[in-house]
């Protein structure tokens, strides 16, 4: 079973992939973090995200390794790495390792979970791959995006995090590669009014649907 789940920031992919990985006993990707890592890389050197030639030379250079460190999650990383995802050379060095993830996944796995932008439409696009689309208002993302820095002990300013999420939104839909979209046969979850439960629940509801027409 491969499970592909797109989406916008703070849409809530990350919470559902997370929950189907461990009740289906998958394994999982958070392909964002593999940009993340690529934005981290190029920070680090005093390099520019938005420079092709450096994030490419970071993208070759990502190893497993680089998914753990804790400085992923920092707001500059997420901002590069929507930069860094739009340059050809980046998605190439990583189109194989998601792939390789997804039909070979690690520790033995009878399959796997892949959460980022594009997993539907270009890294699984298949037609047995189950697809979600995982989206929400972007006040609604911005307002979660706000609660996740505050409870970081954070003081950001509500439109300041709209405006970010709205430039990033921008960036990510409007690339000329791998554009956030949704696949043609993704289940469109709107987590804009729905706690994470419902949308787990309609997610397991979908791929038992899937699984009993074959």
């Amino acid at each position: 079973m491969i499970i592909a789940i797109d989406g916008p920031a703070a849409a809530g992919k990350g919470t559902l992939a997370r929950r189907l990985a461990r009740h289906y006993g998958l394994a999982f990707l958070d392909t964002g973090s593999l940009y993340r890592a690529v934005a981290l890389k190029v920070l680090e050197a005093g390099g520019d995200p938005a420079d092709e030639g450096q994030a490419g030379a970071a993208a070759r250079a990502v190893g497993p390794a680089d998914l753990d460190k804790p400085a992923l999650r920092e707001e500059r990383v997420g901002a590069g790495a929507s930069k860094v995802a739009v340059h050809p050379s980046v998605r190439q060095a990583l189109l194989e390792f998601q792939r390789n993830f997804a039909r070979t996944p690690p520790g033995g796995a009878k399959g796997a979970v892949l959460d980022g932008r594009d997993i539907g439409t270009v890294i699984c696009p298949e037609p047995e791959v189950i697809k979600f689309y995982v989206s929400a208002t972007v006040e609604t993302r911005a307002r979660r995006r706000l609660k996740e820095l505050q409870d970081k002990g954070l003081s950001p300013i509500y439109a300041a995090v709209l405006q970010d999420m709205k430039e990033r939104d921008a960036r990510d839909a409007n690339r000329g590669l791998a554009a956030l979209k949704k696949a043609p046969d993704a289940l469109d979850l709107d987590t804009s009014a729905l706690d994470a439960d419902q949308v787990f629940a309609l997610a397991l509801r979908f791929i038992e649907s899937r699984n009993r027409v074959g």
